[in-house]
């Protein structure tokens, strides 16, 4: 108690807010032109380029040439050609102009015209075969560099970086030169990615569905402390990993009517249409040649220019109409504390499932089961060829929309097509937090979407109809399980989610147990059998062999490289828990994954570091319930120590923050302030040094995780209990070495399962004791008491009674925190727990999430077989004879 009291009071007294904040601190535009003095003979497949100052990355290394293939001179050559092909016909430039971005996009496209064949071939192959295909609806999907990833998957990762070093490039600088696809922000967005890796890898026919924003979520700035929003102009250059393909246009409703037409059939009229226009990006599997599909929308003003308005002057009415509809997809996630991003957020959400959907139905048709013209289109096949996962409720609309679809435009009577949407439909749930759960205002939703409202009436009566036939006299109930309705009178998409699915799942194992007892307890009262648990995972090709290859050699030499696809193989690491020279070997490889996230501190933020302190590191989105406030008043208490005894034996330490908060998320915005001032009155006290530095990276995104995680000591994954579903930073970082300090939540607990108690620090309330505590009355003030700029804070934890009991937590977390200083200290024990937190990593691969999904919920089985090289003929052509016959009898098929 006294501690906190003492952390809390040096928040009043320590931190101010009028000094420049050196974290903010200008990173600098190093996208730096070059010219070369090489050769003019364009027609040497030899040629040679000078060393360029490619935007030099901090943190270089040299290539290994090991678990891919050996570089073969003729592969080298070809590498070559094509990249000067691009340079000149693509990017249309000479090596006297070419800049470094120049340099990048012309690999680029050398890269891809190498997933192109695989690309065709994979669809061919879908087709060929008729499988069930599996959409995953999202509107994040935080995918990182796709250079990097297809450059693995391909396994030609050291052919090209053979060639670009022949020419005197550098692979990885100009790999540094992408930038992140801005479609998402944290966990979401980022399994999403995960996801779809997995379903290439393991030989699903597998779409993503999602958004192409503008400038995604934002770039963030930190200027005195303070988070700042700017655009994310990913776009500016353009992308060579996509693929327009506006043939497949698809026009969108909103507002109107809905009137009965002759029949008595409902038709939604006087609609306002916005185009959706697809964009296709490829996603390789690994080392398989699938390369599966995420198709991404973009909103297209209908194209009726008003020319008359222009003619007469009037330039801004006359473009007003398409700048307003493609507003829909600028940015990800709008402000929506007003009324207009609401609409806004909700427009998002239609039009993805409409366009997906549309597109989905289309490709239906168009598949081979009804390739014959005398087949008639039988929507009875529907669920046997369509699986839908949406990713949390953003998509939860799908049900509605699809309805709509198989009623008004297929003729389907209403019991068959809730039968087959059910049937389809998979939801994925992601969250206890009850803002999370998406409710519109009825008013708003009626105006926007008045065809869906009736349609999602029409399930609420039928479905509060089987929920009185179970309960006869409980209306309370029936009110409680409405979709509609309620005190504010919304619209409850998490409900509308539950019930027009045939599954629904968390995210880990309390998590799962949690919506049954908790958000959707009546749901699974009422249909037990829907409700399942689905654990996190996440891709060990990005996660491990892509950002720390140092540490993939190493495993590779000991074990071989079967973990690449089957991550349980890491488990034989264990065998060298007592071999000295392999602990040795694991300590040189995180100092030198230290060294390099040091370099890049001191390059990219200008802070320098000692890589021999301790990497105490959380990096997440910042929210009050996964309490960085937690771990700040953490580090005061640190300093305080320091201060009160100089002399005093402490581990020095390096703690770093990053993470963005929501634009209209004050106190969280409020959090990163503090964690920035104390920063800097830490940095600024000669009297601590290098025994503790605290620091906030800006602009948090999956390319700086790649270079923050492998060098992660301790990893902070502190949420209150029974708050965080799953987490998958917490798997990342455990994956690549580091130990985790946790409370009993999300798949922390699985992780303490995994590797066992002795080698990870579990601290705090179970979610049985928060209960508890808050039946009985939590009062945050029997901890502590008052301050200025940071009032709110204070107010938070204080005066509002600290909603996520950072206080209640504080005295058992810091306990655990010595527990990891007097580890930190015998760096041999340290070691040999960090490899048992690498074999113990196994169960947290997406690919056994995805396994799991498949068995479960989606019905179709993984296939490890390997698809034949582009060059070897189109499935099922047995020689060039019939290859010919082929194109002659040739018939369009079109499930793109």
């Amino acid at each position: 108690m006294e501690q906190a009291k003492s952390a809390l009071k040096t928040v009043q007294t320590t931190v101010t807010n009028s000094i420049k904040d050196f974290i903010g601190a200008d990173k600098g535009n190093k996208n730096n032109e070059q010219n070369s003095s090489a050769t003019k003979d364009e027609s040497a497949s030899s040629e040679t380029y000078e060393t360029t100052d490619a935007s030099t990355s901090s943190g270089s290394r040299p290539r290994q040439l090991s678990i891919r293939d050996i570089p073969m001179l003729e592969n080298v050559q070809e590498v070559k050609k094509i990249f000067n092909r691009h340079l000149h016909f693509t990017v249309a430039k000479d090596r006297d102009i070419a800049t470094s971005h120049d340099y990048y996009t012309a690999v680029a496209y050398t890269v891809r015209d190498h997933l192109i064949g695989r690309w065709i071939r994979t669809n061919q192959h879908h087709f060929e075969n008729d499988e069930k295909r599996v959409y995953y609806f999202s509107l994040e999907f935080h995918m990182g560099r796709a250079l990097s990833n297809c450059l693995i998957n391909l396994g030609i990762e050291d052919t090209v970086n053979e060639a670009l070093s022949q020419m005197g490039l550098n692979l990885e600088e100009l790999e540094e030169l992408e930038p992140d696809a801005a479609l998402g922000n944290g966990g979401l967005g980022r399994l999403a990615a995960c996801f779809l890796d997995s379903m290439a890898t393991l030989g699903f026919a597998g779409y993503g569905y999602g958004l192409r924003y503008d400038y995604g979520i934002f770039a963030q700035k930190i200027q005195d402390g303070y988070q700042i929003e700017y655009p994310d102009s990913w776009l500016k250059f353009g992308t060579p990993w996509e693929i327009g393909r506006p043939e497949h246009l698809i026009p969108i409703n909103f507002y109107g009517k809905v009137i009965d037409d002759e029949n008595g059939k409902k038709k939604w009229i006087d609609t306002e249409i916005i185009h959706a226009m697809p964009y296709d990006a490829p996603t390789p599997g690994y080392n398989n040649n699938i390369v599966n599909t995420l198709r991404l929308w973009s909103a297209k003003a209908r194209g009726e220019f008003n020319f008359q308005l222009f003619n007469a002057g009037d330039y801004i009415r006359a473009v007003a109409e398409e700048s307003l509809a493609e507003n829909i997809t600028r940015v990800l996630y709008p402000n929506d504390n007003f009324d207009e991003g609401k609409i806004l957020r909700l427009k998002q959400e239609y039009f993805l499932v409409s366009a997906s959907l549309q597109d989905i139905i289309r490709r239906f048709k168009n598949s081979k089961i009804f390739s014959n013209k005398n087949k008639k289109i039988d929507f009875t096949y529907f669920p046997e060829k369509t699986a839908i996962q949406l990713n949390d409720t953003h998509p939860a609309l799908t049900v509605a929309e699809l309805m709509r679809l198989l009623i008004d435009e297929e003729n389907l009577e209403w019991n068959q097509a809730f039968d087959i949407t059910k049937k389809v439909i998979a939801f994925t749930n992601h969250t206890l937090l009850p803002e999370a759960l998406e409710r519109w205002p009825i008013d708003m939703f009626k105006k926007l979407l008045p065809r869906h409202f009736q349609i999602i009436t029409d399930i609420n009566s039928h479905h509060l109809d089987l929920v009185r036939k179970k309960w006869p006299d409980d209306e309370e109930r029936v009110k409680r399980m409405s979709i509609i309705g309620g005190e504010k009178q919304v619209v409850n998409m998490g409900y509308l989610s539950v019930v027009g699915s045939h599954v629904v799942n968390g995210v880990a194992q309390l998590h799962s147990n949690l919506l049954k007892s908790t958000i959707f307890k009546d749901f699974y009262e009422l249909n037990p059998e829907k409700f399942q648990n689905k654990t996190n995972g996440i891709t060990p090709r990005r996660w491990l062999l892509t950002c720390n290859p140092d540490l993939s050699e190493l495993i590779s030499s000991k074990i071989g490289d079967d973990w690449i696809t089957d991550l349980r193989e890491l488990s034989k690491l264990r065998n060298y828990i007592d071999n000295e020279q392999f602990i040795h070997d694991l300590q040189q490889v995180k100092l030198e994954n230290k060294k390099r996230l040091v370099n890049v501190l001191e390059n990219d933020f200008k802070v320098k570091v000692n890589p021999n302190t301790m990497f105490d590191i959380q990096v997440k989105r910042i929210h009050e319930y996964k309490r960085q406030l937690l771990n700040c008043l953490h580090v005061i208490t640190l300093y305080n120590r320091i201060k009160d005894n100089p002399n005093i034996d402490n581990v020095p330490r390096t703690v770093i923050f990053s993470g963005k908060s929501a634009p209209g998320y004050p106190t969280a915005k409020l959090i990163i302030k503090l964690i920035c001032n104390v920063a800097r009155t830490v940095s600024d006290d000669p009297a601590v040094g290098e025994r503790l530095k605290v620091i906030f990276l800006e602009n948090y995104r999956v390319s700086l995780a790649e270079k923050i995680i492998p060098a992660v000591d301790l990893s902070e994954q502190i949420s209150l209990a029974g708050l965080e579903a799953s987490g998958t930073g917490n798997m990342k970082m455990m994956l690549n070495g580091a130990l985790t300090i946790g409370t009993y939540d999300g798949a922390n607990i699985e992780i303490d399962e995994e590797v066992g108690r002795d080698n990870i620090f579990i601290f705090g309330m179970k979610i049985e004791e928060v209960n508890a505590l808050r039946e009985k009355g939590y009062n945050s003030k029997e901890y502590y008491e008052h301050p200025n700029l940071f009032a709110d804070i204070i107010k938070h934890l204080l005066e509002l009674n600290d909603e996520y009991m950072l206080l209640a937590d504080y005295a058992e977390y810091l306990k655990a925190q010595e527990r990891v200083e007097q580890l930190y200290k015998n760096h041999i024990e340290w070691t040999k727990k960090s490899l048992l937190n690498i074999a113990a990593a196994g169960k947290f691969s997406s690919d056994r999430a995805i396994k799991e999904y498949a068995k479960d919920i989606w019905n179709v089985k993984p296939s490890m077989k390997k698809l034949p090289e582009p060059h070897h003929g189109r499935p099922g052509i047995k020689n060039e004879i019939e290859k010919i016959e082929m194109t002659q009898s040739y018939s369009q098929r079109e499930d793109y």
